[in-house]
């Protein structure tokens, strides 16, 4: 197994499953998919496995119930399974799925600068994504909340990083508190 090529192209990775514990006694590993869209998966040729960084090629992954299954060359034992337990299991950015016209990906929101519609003034910029239930929040610098709804993010352009917003009255007093 080969360490990740150095350095990657784009710089980045993503983290598309976590790996929980070993299945079956033919190396196999359950996951936890970090995809909604599990056509995603089948696609996947080549991962890797970030604690260690290590490189594998997929055999297969299949759904066992809400769980994805991965199968990898030469991790053929419940023995040489189980130490990747725990392990992310990544690709480069580049290599992600094709998304259809006005999709995105959370990842991509982050570094975006938010400007509010009403005034055009620069309110930050995206510093994280906080899954809170219902629309989630985009977390920006300082510490402002906004819920990511469409009523109130109008524009989102991750491509010109940037994300236009009409706040409601009162929200940034309400974030101040």
């Amino acid at each position: 197994m080969r360490p990740p090529p150095e350095p990657v192209p784009g710089g980045s990775w993503v983290t598309v499953a976590v790996l929980t514990r070993a299945r079956g006694n033919r190396g196999e590993l359950a996951a936890v998919p970090l995809s909604s869209r599990p056509e995603r998966y089948q696609s996947l040729k080549e991962v890797f496995l970030f604690g260690d960084g290590s490189q594998h090629q997929v055999e297969s992954v299949w759904w066992h119930e809400s769980r994805l299954i991965f199968k990898f060359a030469g991790i053929d034992s419940i023995s040489a399974a189980e130490p990747l337990a725990g392990a992310e299991v990544r690709i480069p950015r580049e290599q992600r799925a094709a998304l259809e016209s006005g999709e995105f990906y959370l990842s991509d929101l982050i570094g975006c600068e938010v400007i509010e519609q009403r005034t055009g003034a620069s309110l930050g910029q995206v510093v994280s994504w906080s899954d809170a239930g219902g629309s989630g929040l985009l977390e920006l610098a300082g510490g402002l909340m906004i819920p990511f709804a469409r009523s109130i993010c109008v524009e989102i352009d991750p491509a010109a990083r940037r994300i236009v917003v009409n706040l409601p009255e009162g929200l940034k007093e309400l974030n101040a508190e």
